[in-house]
């Protein structure tokens, strides 16, 4: 299995430009809040269900600290005036052994160019080395490239019904 901690590979976007995948660092926090102030409100609310623009301490603390096992998070990172920018970010959450939901935002600026698809690869890569089964996902019905991201990758509308959520599910075995 991978060290998901230290995960990092490089790859290129649909428009050749070069993006770092790799795991979300204890450091990155303030590069995480600047990415969500490049987020529109709508893009927030298509990754939390709820209008979300700030973050409480405890919120903060589960989102930058993912122990790797049970909860890993990825960020897609690119040099924008020789600096790295966050430009997204996908993690998957285990509910139950061998079960995880994930979930993902890409800054406005740059959703549609690939980066939801190779965050989605990476973590179902990470996943399947760590023996999982199975990766959900809620999704809200309007969020039509989300939805395409994850058909590409094999995930299946679920029995589960919920007013304004569509229930997907990949199965990894």
């Amino acid at each position: 299995m991978p060290d998901a901690a230290n995960y990092s590979r490089q790859e290129r976007l649909r428009d050749g430009r070069l993006v770092d995948i790799r795991a979300l660092r204890p450091e990155d926090e303030s590069d995480m809040l600047a990415a969500l102030e490049e987020t529109s409100a709508q893009s927030l609310q298509r990754r939390f269900f709820v209008p979300k623009r700030h973050f409480s301490e405890r919120e903060r603390a589960f989102f930058m600290e993912p122990d790797f096992r049970n909860h890993v998070a990825l960020v897609a990172c690119t040099k924008d005036e020789g600096r790295s920018t966050i430009i997204g970010g996908g993690r998957y959450i285990m509910f139950e052994p061998g079960r995880a939901e994930t979930a993902f935002v890409v800054i406005d600026a740059w959703q549609g160019r690939g980066v939801g698809g190779l965050l989605t690869r990476h973590l179902i890569a990470i996943a399947r080395e760590a023996g999982l089964t199975e990766l959900i996902a809620e999704v809200l019905p309007e969020n039509a490239a989300m939805l395409r991201v994850f058909n590409k990758f094999g995930f299946k509308p679920t029995t589960i019904r919920e007013p304004g959520v569509v229930h997907m599910a990949l199965n990894l075995t």
